[in-house]
C-alpha cells in the first residue's frame, strides 16, 4: 500500500483514532497520581554488611537479615536523615541475603547524593541496631554463665577441701572430679571472657564503599502527569493507527477506482469526490448551485466521457438555435432522444443526486434534457430539482393520465431540465413498468436526451424491466457501499440485458484511487469505456442487426493472423490491458462462463455490439485494440 493510501484509510477511519486517543487519555489520566511526585528510582545505591573479625561464628546471616528487614531499623535510619515517615525509607531500600555472610542493602533515590545518604545511614542503622542487640544478648549471657560460674567455683571448692581432707589412699579417688569441676568453670570462664570482648566491639561491619549508579529511568517509569499522558496520547493514536490499517486490510467493500473496475468488469468513466456536510445540506445539483466546486467539474467529466461512450444520438451536436427549451414539436423519427438509466447495485449509491447533477451539466451543452423518477419505492428527484409532487410516472404507466403527457412534464429550477415525478403510486411498482415501453416511445420527442432514476438494481425488480427499453446504463457506486459480490451480481445481470453500460459513476471518493498505464492518444476510446462495446450504431441499426450465433460472431470479431501473433498486452506499441478488462480468461479469450457483461447467451450477441461482442464479451482486449486503431 502506497503512503497516499495509508492516509486515505487513516482519513475513513478517522473516528476510531479519535476514539483509541480519548480512550488511551482516559486510562492515562486515571492511572497517574495527581501531580508531578519524584522519582525515587533515578538513582541506586548499593552497600554490603558481613561480620567483623572473628565474630564469624557468633552472628548469623538470617537473624541480621531479619533484623535489617524490621521496623526499628528504618525508624532510625529515617531519624538519622530528618524523615518524619519511616514508610518512605521502607520503600526505597531492598535487604536481600546474597551468601551466608553477606548482605546486600540497595536504596534508591531522586539524586545520587540522596542515595548514597540513605544506604550510609541505613547501613549505619543496620550495624548500630545489631551490635546494640548483640550486646544486650551477651551481657544477659554473660549474666547466666557468671552465675554458673560461680556455681562452679563453690563446687571446686567443695571437691578441693574433700581431697585435702581425705588420706592420701583416698586422694587417688577425688582427684578426677576436681579436674573435671577445675575444667568446667575454666571453660565457662572463658566463655564469658570472649562474650565480653566481643561484646565492646562490633558484631558486623560496612563492606568496602558504596556503589552508587544512575538508574534506567525512562518515559514509561516517569511518575510526572504531563509526561504520561503524552505518553498516553502516543500509545492511544498508533493503537488507532494499528487497528485501522487492519479493518483496512479485512474490509473488502470497493472504494477505489481499480478495485471497482476489477469487481463491475466495467470502467470508471467518472469520479465525484466526497461531498462535505455542507454540500449535502444543498437541495439543488451542485452543477448549478456551485458551479465551480470541484464536485460540479466531476459531474461535468462525467458528461463528456458519457456523451463519447453512450449512444450515437446522444454524442451527435444539438442543431440549431431553433431548440426550445420547452419543446412541443416532436423531434424526427428518425432521431429518438436516447434513454440513459442511471442504475446502481443497493440503496445510498449516489443515484439520485447524480441524476441531478448529470441533468444540470448536459443541459450546459443546450441539450433538452428530461429525467423520469421511476423510483417508486422513494421518489426523491423532485426534491433535488425543486418541483412540487404531484401525478407523474405512476399516472402514465398505469394508464391514468397517459393522454396528459404534455401537462405531467413540469420545468425545474435548472434551466434546460424538465421532470416527470414518480406520482401517486397506489398500485404494487414491480406492476407499473410493464407499460414502460409505449411511455418511453412517447416520452423521447420531447427532449433531447432522457434520464431515467429507478430502484436499486438489487433491492427490486424495476431496474430489470426498465433497462431493457433504454439505450445505454449508467451505474453508480458509493465509494464503501458496495462488496464485490454485490458488483458481480449487478454486472452479471446487466449483461444478461444486452444493452450497452457507458461505465460506472464512482461517487464519494478521497482522491486519486490509482494510476493506470495508458497508451497513445487514441488508445482510452480502445482501453476505456468505449472499449466495452466496441464503436456503437445507431439504436435503428442495432435494431436492424439479426442476432448471429456463436460460430458466426466468433467468425467476424476473430483477429487477423498478423494480429493474433502479437504477444497480448503489447499490440499497438505497448498498449496495456485496463484494469476493468484484465479478467480471468479460458483458453478462448472469454470470461468466467464464456460471455462477459453485454453478451446474451453463450453462442450470441446482444444489440449492444456492432462486431458482434458487448462490454468484457468474447472479443476482448485485442478486438478494443483493434477497434481504436481503426477510429
Amino acid at each position: 500500500m502506497e503512503p497516499a493510501n495509508h492516509f486515505t484509510v487513516l482519513r475513513r477511519y478517522w473516528r476510531l483514532l479519535v476514539g483509541c486517543t480519548l480512550a488511551a487519555l482516559v486510562v492515562g489520566w486515571l492511572l497517574t497520581p495527581a501531580g508531578d511526585t519524584v522519582d525515587n528510582a533515578k538513582w541506586k545505591c548499593k552497600v554490603a554488611i558481613t561480620p567483623v573479625a572473628g565474630a564469624g561464628d557468633t552472628v548469623r546471616a538470617d537473624q541480621v537479615l531479619s533484623y535489617a528487614q524490621g521496623a526499628d531499623v528504618a525508624a532510625a535510619a529515617a531519624k538519622q536523615l530528618g524523615i518524619g515517615d519511616a514508610s518512605e525509607v521502607l520503600a526505597r531500600r531492598t535487604v536481600t541475603a546474597d551468601s551466608p555472610q553477606m548482605l546486600t542493602i540497595a536504596t534508591t533515590g531522586p539524586t545520587g547524593q540522596s542515595c548514597s545518604d540513605l544506604a550510609t545511614a541505613y547501613s549505619a542503622a543496620i550495624i548500630k541496631g545489631y551490635s546494640d542487640e548483640s550486646a544486650r544478648s551477651a551481657a544477659e549471657t554473660i549474666k547466666k554463665l557468671q552465675a554458673q560460674a560461680d556455681a562452679q567455683q563453690q563446687q571446686l571448692n567443695d571437691i578441693q577441701a574433700q581431697y585435702n581432707r581425705s588420706s592420701p589412699a583416698d586422694q587417688p579417688k577425688l582427684q578426677p572430679k576436681l579436674t573435671a569441676a577445675n575444667t568446667a568453670l575454666t571453660t565457662t570462664l572463658t566463655t564469658i571472657s570472649k562474650l565480653a570482648n566481643s561484646a565492646q566491639t562490633d558484631a558486623i561491619q560496612q563492606w568496602g564503599s558504596i556503589d552508587a549508579r544512575q538508574g534506567t529511568s525512562n518515559l514509561l517509569s516517569s511518575p510526572s502527569r504531563s509526561v504520561r499522558l503524552g505518553l498516553a496520547v502516543f500509545l492511544g493514536l498508533a493503537l488507532g493507527v494499528v487497528a485501522a490499517l487492519m479493518l483496512s486490510r479485512m474490509d473488502t467493500r470497493l472504494r477505489s477506482r481499480n478495485a471497482v473496475e476489477e469487481a463491475f468488469n466495467l470502467p470508471v468513466i467518472g469520479e465525484v469526490p466526497l461531498l462535505s456536510r455542507r454540500q449535502r445540506r444543498v437541495r439543488e445539483p451542485l452543477v448549478r448551485a456551485r458551479p465551480s466546486d470541484p464536485a460540479a467539474e466531476a459531474y461535468r467529466s462525467l458528461r463528456s466521457t458519457l456523451l463519447l461512450t453512450g449512444p450515437d444520438t446522444l454524442a451527435r451536436p444539438v442543431g440549431g438555435d431553433d431548440r426550445d427549451s420547452k419543446r412541443t414539436a416532436p423531434r424526427p423519427l428518425t432521431e429518438p432522444a436516447p434513454v440513459v438509466l442511471v442504475a446502481s447495485g443497493g440503496s445510498r449509491d449516489g443515484r439520485t443526486i447524480t441524476i441531478a447533477n448529470l441533468a444540470a451539466a448536459l443541459a450546459e451543452t443546450g441539450r433538452g434534457v428530461l429525467v423520469l423518477d421511476c423510483d417508486f419505492r422513494h421518489p426523491q428527484l423532485h426534491t433535488h430539482l425543486g418541483v412540487g409532487d404531484g401525478p407523474g410516472m405512476a399516472e402514465l404507466l398505469s394508464g391514468e393520465r397517459l393522454d396528459e403527457l404534455d401537462e405531467l412534464i413540469r420545468p425545474t429550477n435548472v434551466a434546460g431540465v424538465s421532470l416527470i415525478t414518480g406520482g401517486n403510486t397506489t398500485a404494487y411498482p414491480a406492476a407499473l413498468v410493464l407499460r414502460a415501453g409505449d411511455v418511453l416511445r412517447r416520452v423521447r420527442p420531447h427532449a433531447d436526451v432522457v434520464l431515467i432514476d429507478t430502484s436499486p438494481l438489487l433491492h427490486a425488480n424495476d431496474a430489470y424491466d426498465l433497462v431493457q427499453h433504454a439505450d445505454a446504463v449508467l451505474v453508480t457506486v458509493r465509494s464503501g457501499n458496495v462488496t464485490p459480490e454485490q458488483a458481480d451480481r449487478v454486472a452479471e445481470l446487466l449483461s444478461r440485458t444486452g444493452v450497452p453500460v457507458a461505465g460506472v459513476a464512482l461517487l464519494g471518493t478521497y482522491g486519486r484511487s490509482g494510476r493506470r498505464r495508458r497508451g497513445p492518444a487514441g488508445v482510452a476510446g480502445a482501453s476505456g469505456p468505449a472499449g466495452r462495446s466496441g464503436q456503437q450504431q445507431p439504436p435503428q441499426q442495432q435494431a436492424a442487426l439479426p442476432r448471429q450465433s456463436g460460430p458466426t460472431a466468433e467468425q467476424a470479431s476473430a483477429p487477423g493472423p498478423e494480429r493474433a501473433a502479437e504477444p497480448a498486452g503489447e499490440r499497438g506499441g505497448g498498449r496495456t490491458t485496463p484494469s476493468w478488462a484484465r479478467r480471468a480468461s479460458g483458453e478462448n479469450g472469454t470470461g468466467p462462463g464464456g460471455a462477459g457483461p453485454g453478451s446474451t447467451g453463450p453462442n450470441s450477441t446482444g444489440p449492444n455490439s456492432a462486431n458482434g461482442h458487448g462490454p468484457g464479451g468474447d472479443q476482448g482486449e485485442p478486438a478494443l485494440l483493434r477497434e481504436a486503431e481503426d477510429r
